[in-house]
């Protein structure tokens, strides 16, 4: 290895001096690669079995590596969804000498999928819209953070399950800003048109991959992150004025606040000339309301929606175990003893890894709500969780690794950066039964939806 090499990082893995950094990316053997599905990229990206973890490696020029390897820690430390930084290598030169890009490495996000995986999994309109709410949720709160994108595209952004919707991640910076003071209109109204403008295009290529039925409109969809984003950016951001005698309605604000997900650190109120109107205008601090009270409460770190999931499942068993009068606490903590661990651990282990944990529950309510509607009456956890192992969950791949190795025709695919990955991922086809259903409550609130509301018994 070239002795001129040079790593910087928070935390050193001294396995990274192992890898082939005498060689260009694309050159790299496969045995060092994990066979997970890329997005489309502007450079070479690989993905790295490391030390029993998965980085992604993108070959990159050393100033912006810097820069994007600083932007992505600060993003971190403001608690931004977006991948992990972990060391930027430069210095790199070939066998005979000549200088190589360097290399920026992050960690790879598990249970995440990019957009085209996703489509090649359920290849249903519904995707379409789903994705664009979970990108509209992260575009507010990366705006929320002062960050300007630049760059705002599927591409760019990883997807992560969450109670049968999606949550978005950033994983490209490169064109990004950080602006502490907060960024003014004009970069946010442009952050908007760049979606729009990326999103249809990236949709009308799936069209033509026939990854997307040719029905949908792209423009269409294309239209719904801008309203989307307006529609949640108001309701986190706007002023609200009402009569004195509703005071109420500041309560009303910031409970409607935590529904989505976000909390609020101050509330400006101030009164009109006439002293007849009060006039607010919250202050969202961060996103992640409920997250934070499961992680409080049972020490699970899950996603957002997840998080609403397992505390309707909380309230449910407080209920009807008679203890509403008991701290909530040590309610928690028997719940995640006699429901939320054994169902778990009723997944037999090699299939543990097709899905977070968290999911894994969600979907066993819902699964078990299906029987009891299907059979038409109230079917026990253990009935649910039986037939969800042999019915549903080996449909799903392996979403944690997501390895492939014995394919040879995807592996070609996932290590052509060129190529779209177009094989089927898998088979939702009782949740696809279950859409038609669900689309009202999805498409009347998005995001605060939970399809355990609708779970028998709750």
């Amino acid at each position: 290895m070239p002795q001129s090499i040079q790593i910087t990082a928070a935390t050193i893995d001294p396995a990274l001096l192992d890898l082939p950094w005498e060689l260009p990316l694309q050159e790299w053997p496969a045995e060092v690669l994990a066979a997970l599905p890329r997005g489309l990229s502007r450079h070479i990206v690989r993905f790295v079995n490391l030390s029993e973890r998965v980085i992604a490696v993108k070959e990159i020029g050393e100033s912006v590596a810097y820069r994007e390897y600083e932007l992505l820690r600060n993003l971190l430390r403001l608690g931004a969804p977006c991948v992990t930084p972990t060391a930027v290598v430069t210095g790199r030169t070939d066998l005979s000498g000549q200088a190589l890009n360097s290399v920026l490495v992050t960690e790879h996000l598990s249970y995440s999928l990019p957009y085209r995986a996703l489509f090649s999994q359920y290849m249903r309109p519904e995707t379409a819209t789903r994705l664009i709410d979970a990108l509209a949720v992260l575009l507010v709160r990366l705006h929320l953070l002062g960050f300007y994108w630049g760059d705002v595209s599927l591409s760019n952004t990883l997807f992560r399950r969450d109670a049968g919707a999606l949550a978005a991640y950033l994983v490209d910076a490169e064109t990004g800003e950080l602006h502490t003071e907060g960024l003014t209109e004009g970069k946010r109204l442009y952050d908007i048109d760049v979606a729009r403008t990326n999103i249809i295009g990236e949709l009308m290529d799936l069209q033509a991959g026939a990854l997307l039925e040719p029905s949908v409109d792209t423009i269409e969809v294309g239209d719904r992150i801008v309203t989307r984003y307006t529609e949640l950016w108001n309701v986190l951001t706007a002023e609200e004025s009402f009569s004195m005698s509703e005071r109420w309605r500041v309560r009303h604000r910031i409970e409607k606040l935590n529904e989505l997900g976000f909390d609020v650190g101050e509330l400006i109120m101030r009164t009109d000339e006439r002293g007849n109107h009060l006039v607010i205008q919250p202050k969202v601090v961060d996103a992640g309301h409920y997250h934070r009270q499961v992680m409080r409460l049972t020490g699970l770190d899950v996603q957002e929606r997840q998080g609403q999931r397992m505390l309707n499942d909380l309230e449910a068993y407080r209920a009807m175990s008679g203890r509403k009068d008991d701290p909530i606490e040590l309610v928690a903590h028997d719940w995640l003893a006699e429901v939320f661990e054994p169902t778990i651990q009723a997944v037999p282990m090699e299939m543990r890894r097709k899905l977070e944990p968290a999911e894994i529950f969600h979907e066993i309510l819902e699964h078990r709500w299906y029987m009891s509607e299907q059979q038409r009456r109230d079917v026990s956890t253990k009935e649910a969780v039986d037939d969800y192992v042999a019915h549903v969950l080996p449909q799903h791949r392996d979403e944690q690794s997501f390895l492939s190795l014995g394919d040879t025709q995807e592996m070609a695919a996932i290590f052509d950066d060129t190529a779209p990955v177009d094989e089927p991922l898998g088979d939702d086809a009782e949740f696809a039964a279950r859409d038609e259903e669900t689309a009202a409550a999805y498409e009347a609130n998005p995001l605060g939806f939970t399809a355990g509301m609708r779970f028998k018994g709750e």
